[in-house]
């Protein structure tokens, strides 16, 4: 019975991890050299690319949440203590007003480079000049000007440059100015760039991070990457120093607006009380009168407080006034910003605090950046926004007041006909006091009113503190070295093995043991190296080459097919030509007969014969002579000339109609008389593929051997061999795997230091003919 067994042999390395480590091991060489040029590459770039520095700072927020309770009792902490969030200044610091700033003070709009072997160093410090212009904003980009210093003055292109003047250049007006700690060396090799404010703003939020020190503190920390370490710690600095600064000076802007609001108003209401106590003065005098009764001073105390209180009201309607006067105008930057003092609504006093520091922002964006920039335009909406809110509370803040100044109004009426009743002198005389006694409320008011404002003017410091200054990293912290070395090695050994299974998977024909285990069910029972010295029968006394220990494993694996002292007939054949089929047949013969049992080698290839080439034996009579009935059996059995146990019966002269000739019968009896006096029997077929003389002679037999040839065995033909043996029934096949060339470090002589003796892939030189 014939059986296609599974393969049960032990897994050899080219499976799982060892086969993919035997499968790159002849690539050694390249995966060297994309290691050196990734080394080397790495080196380079690490050259070329600057190295980029951090420096910290920290500062402390003081929030205000700004509670409602508070501020309806004292107005002046809506105005000039409004709320402040550690959320808001975050925004704040890296604001474009504030970064435009640091750039115009540090001058950070032009580079100045020295060039040293393949890098651009950048220098701050120690750079030999430094280089001001006196409208940064109209600057045009400049890139690589070189120049050098000589007798005191710049050299540019030729042209010669004095220090400490406003030059008129293509790119706008500078000013050179000399930095005298600077030692100028013949191998100074300088240039400089220009860059548009717009776009060193750009980069530095780029690279800025405000953060929270923690969840539970009001410190912010403040990052900044750069070349420069002393540069970054500059930037920083400074912009901490303008953040406090502009704080500062917002607060004290509207300190100073409430104050000459304050002003205006007592110059009034002092010109209005000189003249009411004139009158009064002048009326005493011309009436004698000198006090008034009980019944007017009853009437005085409780006018007087109502008195007070519309004159408060109307003051009040005369800021919202001007407030609405204010939010009406076409541009808001017409004027300053009208106080809210008085008035005790601290929504509106928020929201008109809010559309000034909108407004500030915005001029200052348009001065730098033009009318029509997103940022510009996203500010201009959200005044517009916030425009019809405070005129909606403007109206209903007015309403309010007119409500109690009537209320007000009516109680002083009522009190207007008690002194009906009075002498006309007292009831004058009550007049004039009381006008005299509402001015006197208003001015006392204001007065204390300008005195809080004008403490809060001096003493209004900034609401953060810097806690620490900027300090930059010791080391580095890009690019980091050993991320771009161990990037670029893995990236060298990606490559690496993207091109070799590319490569290996492009090829049609079989590479590796796995594949064969993967396209059919036959078991591979041996591997035989491809061969060097080109001699045709690489078996004999004394050898110990890889080779020959081959052929001795695949002799002890025959068993493995059922071949013993009674089946003794094993076929061996091939998909096509070329693989080495009969090489694996005269070597299996010669290592059998070295056993010391007597062999029979059969040229049974009626086409193609080439057994007497591997022997070196004269082709006479044959097989074919035997088929035909010309001889008998022994005249056609030959010594091999190699082993005295071998015996090679050759295929004599070719016939026209092989396939019909092995048919006859007499094939049969051939393999009966050898039975008899050999002990085994190798037969050498035609190939399956181009003629089906294997497939006639396959019920003689007793196992087949099918050689695949590596890097030479198309895969389809692995792939059909189940199906092929299914339909024609071959005895018991196992498949040789033949002309494997040595891969990576493999010798050539067997011994303990190869290993496992199996190489995988690679070319062959193994010149093989069936």
């Amino acid at each position: 019975m014939n059986i296609i067994r599974k393969n049960t042999q032990p897994k050899d390395p080219g499976e799982a991890g060892g086969h993919v480590i035997f499968r790159l091991l002849p690539y050694w060489p390249m995966f060297l050299g994309l290691l050196v040029l990734a080394v080397a590459g790495s080196i380079i770039y690490l050259k070329i690319t600057p190295a980029v520095y951090e420096a910290t700072a920290k500062i402390l927020i003081n929030e205000h949440e700004g509670d409602a309770t508070e501020k309806s009792t004292d107005p002046m902490a809506s105005t000039l203590s409004p709320k402040q969030t550690v959320e808001n200044e975050q925004e704040v610091m890296i604001s474009n007003p504030i970064l435009y700033k640091v750039v115009e003070d540090l001058g950070l709009y032009v580079s100045i480079f020295q060039q040293k072997g393949l890098s651009d160093i950048l220098c701050y410090k120690n750079a030999p000049l430094k280089i001001i212009a006196q409208q940064p904003n109209s600057l045009s980009p400049v890139d690589k000007t070189r120049f050098r210093i000589q007798s005191g003055k710049v050299i540019i292109a030729g042209k010669t440059y004095p220090f400490d003047s406003w030059l008129k250049m293509s790119y706008g007006t500078i000013m050179f100015r000399l930095n005298p700690g600077y030692k100028a060396l013949a191998d100074d090799n300088f240039h400089f760039s220009i860059t548009t404010p717009k776009k060193v703003v750009s980069s530095i939020a780029k690279n800025l991070k405000v953060s929270e020190a923690n969840k539970l503190s009001t410190i912010l920390k403040v990052s900044l990457q750069d070349q420069d370490q002393r540069r970054a710690e500059d930037i920083l600095n400074e912009i901490l120093e303008v953040y406090s600064s502009s704080t500062i000076e917002k607060h004290n802007l509207l300190a100073a607006n409430t104050q000459a609001f304050i002003d205006k108003r007592l110059i009034a209401v002092e010109r209005e009380l000189l003249d009411i106590e004139h009158k009064l003065q002048d009326y005493r005098s011309e009436r004698g009168a000198i006090d008034v009764g009980t019944q007017g001073k009853l009437y005085l105390e409780n006018v007087s407080i109502n008195d007070q209180k519309v004159g408060e009201i109307n003051m009040q309607l005369s800021v919202l006034n001007q407030v609405e006067n204010y939010v009406r105008s076409k541009d808001l930057s017409g004027g300053i910003v009208p106080s809210t003092a008085g008035i005790s609504d601290a929504g509106l006093s928020q929201m008109v605090k809010d559309i000034y520091e909108l407004q500030l922002t915005a001029e200052s964006l348009r001065k730098t950046t033009g009318e029509n920039n997103p940022m510009v335009v996203s500010y201009i909406d959200q005044i517009n926004k916030i425009k019809p809110q405070i005129l909606q509370n403007l109206r209903n803040q007015r309403n309010s007041l007119a409500a109690s100044r009537n209320n007000l109004q009516r109680t002083t009426n009522t009190y207007s006909s008690v002194l009906q009743s009075m002498p006309e002198t007292e009831r004058n005389l009550v007049g004039i006091t009381r006008q005299q006694q509402i001015k006197s409320g208003i001015y006392t008011l204001l007065l204390r009113k300008k005195e809080e404002t004008a403490l809060s003017y001096i003493t209004n410091g900034s609401d953060s503190k810097i806690i620490s200054r900027a300090e930059s990293t010791e080391f580095p912290v890009s690019p980091k070295r050993k991320m771009v070395l161990l990037a670029s090695m893995l990236a060298a050994g990606i490559l690496g093995f993207a091109f070799v299974f590319v490569k290996e998977g492009m090829r049609r024909n079989v590479m590796f043991q796995s594949e064969i285990k993967s396209l059919t069910a036959l078991p591979v029972i041996a591997e035989i190296s491809a061969d060097r010295s080109k001699n045709h029968i690489v078996i004999g006394p004394q050898r110990r080459t890889l080779i020959a220990e081959q052929f001795r494993s695949l002799r002890t694996t025959l068993h493995f097919l059922g071949v013993d002292g009674k089946n003794k007939r094993v076929m061996v054949t091939s998909a096509i030509s070329g693989e080495g089929k009969s090489f694996v047949a005269s070597n299996l013969a010669v290592i059998l007969a070295m056993t010391g049992k007597r062999v029979a080698l059969l040229d049974f290839d009626l086409n193609h014969p080439t057994i007497h080439h591997k022997f070196n034996i004269k082709q006479t009579i044959g097989i074919s002579e035997y088929l035909e009935g010309k001889v008998s059996e022994a005249d056609i059995i030959q010594p091999s000339q190699v082993n005295q146990n071998l015996s090679v019966l050759l295929t004599g002269k070719l016939p026209a109609d092989p396939a019909e000739l092995i048919l006859n019968g007499k094939a049969a009896e051939l393999l009966n008389y050898l039975d008899n006096h050999f002990d085994f029997i190798i037969i050498d077929v035609p190939p399956v593929g181009p003629v089906s003389d294997a497939y006639t002679l396959a019920p003689l037999c007793d196992a087949t051997l099918f050689v695949v040839r590596h890097a030479y065995t198309p895969k389809v033909f692995v792939q059909r061999i189940d199906e092929n043996i299914r339909l024609n029934n071959l005895p018991n096949p196992a498949i040789v795997f033949n002309a494997v060339a040595q891969r990576g470090f493999g010798k050539n002589t067997y011994g303990y230091g190869y290993g496992s003796g199996m190489v995988y892939g690679g070319s062959y030189d193994q010149k093989l003919i069936d």
